[in-house]
């Protein structure tokens, strides 16, 4: 029987320790994904390529480490070519309706892909871009994070917490030209918001500091 005196800290360690296992595996998750697709890929390359080992006048060893490298610049050269395919405006439509119709039907493909662009900072993480917004184009502006800049139709989806607690807030869906981005960290916002509105001045200061590079 544990004393009940005990159970408080007992709780906060189990919580501690969940909550760091869990970290760690959002660390980890995604490197060991890639180095196992990695791996992956260049042993499949290579037991194609493994038929090649005769027309190399070396040992065993020496034509099996050529094979090797010859399937990893395969690889990477493959990487490569489907990187520019990417960024090309048709190969990108044709990349996400494929992605969209056959890949997302894949268990967890989804939870994986969101997972990897974010390590690989293919998309931005909420919260980490602070703005002052003005939701309903009157000139008030408020202290706000970027949760989703992909919305479109020139839309941007913005959280505005409330202060002194900021868990509650207000979602705002609004034109970019109502929202001013501005190069401050998000804890210093954050500290602004649960300071009940003290501190503001960074904000501005950044903001200012913002848009004399932008008319440079």
């Amino acid at each position: 029987m544990v004393p009940k005196r005990w159970k408080v800290p007992i709780r906060r360690l189990q919580r501690i320790f969940i909550t760091s296992v869990i970290g760690g595996m959002a660390v980890v998750l995604p490197i060991t994904i890639f180095i196992a697709l990695l791996r992956f890929v260049v042993n499949f390359t290579a037991g194609i390529l493994s038929p090649l080992v005769l027309l190399f006048p070396f040992s065993e060893n020496i034509s099996n480490w050529i094979i090797d490298l010859l399937s990893f610049g395969i690889v990477i050269a493959l990487f490569f070519t489907i990187g520019l395919v990417v960024r090309t405006q048709y190969g990108n439509k044709a990349i996400n309706r494929f992605e969209e119709r056959w890949l997302m039907q894949l268990p967890f493909y989804s939870v994986l892909r969101e997972t990897v662009r974010q390590f690989f900072g293919g998309k931005k993480k909420p919260f980490s871009q602070v703005v002052l917004c003005d939701p309903f184009g009157s000139g008030v502006l408020m202290t706000g994070f970027v949760t989703d800049d992909e919305v479109g139709h020139g839309l941007v989806t913005i959280f505005v917490p409330t202060g002194p607690n900021p868990t509650n807030g207000f979602i705002f869906h609004m034109p970019e030209e109502n929202v001013h981005f501005i190069n401050t960290r998000s804890e210093d916002a954050m500290r602004t918001i649960i300071g009940v509105g003290t501190g503001s001045r960074i904000l501005f200061e950044t903001w200012e500091e913002t848009k004399a590079k932008k008319q440079q």
